[in-house]
């Protein structure tokens, strides 16, 4: 049971984000949902179970337009769900942490491993999807959508999740050109694990494989899971998340203690 009333954060922006924090030991770890998902999912509910057995600090949250954070939906792009996953990692948070990014998750954890290193022990990316706005929906889109996107500023797509289309909008896409992370150079100095299903339909593993040729990182392994989809949720694929997350937060300590003088 995951019971309670969530905890909210007033982030400098104005934006009002849902979250559920547990203490325990450190590094702490905090769980960054995939797009138009929240904190309730699967994933984020196994974690939050696995932390509260193993005693480590646990963080999960709504993004703005998400879950129960204030905001639309369609109103939002990468940069704010990166700035609200900024804020909450500084403020909420002591010390550096594991992050632990579902789908657009993955990328809004590169991006703030990106911006604050210093705040990030580690990174398990779960189907990661960076640029996923870029070269996958733009990309995706005929030219009859791209001409709505364009003219209309939103265009709707059928999603297997769910009877609601998918709303892209062109600020999603506009904005989140200027977010990429694997145009320009990419230095993760931090232990990093990739979680990849071979039948993603929706992020193929050539971008897992894009990712780890990109990252300059001395300590970054990714996990091929044969016959596994996008949202990587049988008991299988969540031992594998635990197991990454272990080993990271395992990998971290020992390099904290290798800093020692």
């Amino acid at each position: 049971m995951h019971s309670g009333k969530p905890e909210f954060l007033e982030t400098r922006h104005g934006r009002r984000l849902a979250y559920h924090r547990r203490t325990g030991a450190g590094p702490g770890v905090v769980f960054l949902g995939g797009f138009s998902s929240d904190m309730e999912g699967t994933k984020a509910l196994f974690l939050d179970d696995w932390a509260t057995r193993v005693g480590r600090e646990y963080l999960r949250f709504d993004y703005s337009g998400h879950g129960l954070s204030s905001e639309e939906f369609a109103d939002g792009c990468i940069g704010d769900w990166f700035e609200d996953a900024l804020e909450v990692v500084t403020s909420l948070t002591e010390g550096p942490q594991v992050l632990v990014g579902s789908s657009m998750g993955g990328w809004i954890a590169l991006l703030v491993a990106r911006a604050v290193p210093e705040r990030v022990a580690g990174l398990v990316g779960i189907a990661a999807a960076p640029d996923f706005t870029e070269d996958s929906v733009w990309t995706g889109l005929s030219r009859e959508e791209r001409t709505t996107l364009m003219e209309r500023g939103r265009v709707e797509i059928p999603s297997e999740y769910s009877d609601e289309p998918s709303i892209f909008t062109k600020r999603l896409i506009e904005e989140g050109r200027s977010r990429l992370v694997l145009r320009d150079r990419l230095v993760l100095d931090m232990p990093v694990r990739l979680l990849h299903g071979t039948d993603d339909a929706d992020v193929e593993s050539s971008v897992a494989l894009r990712l780890l040729d990109h990252a300059r990182s001395s300590d970054m392994r990714l996990t091929l899971i044969k016959g596994a989809d996008h949202r990587l949720s049988t008991p299988e694929c969540l031992a594998a998340i635990t197991c990454a997350v272990h080993e990271v937060t395992a990998a971290s300590s020992r390099r904290d203690c290798c800093c020692i003088d």
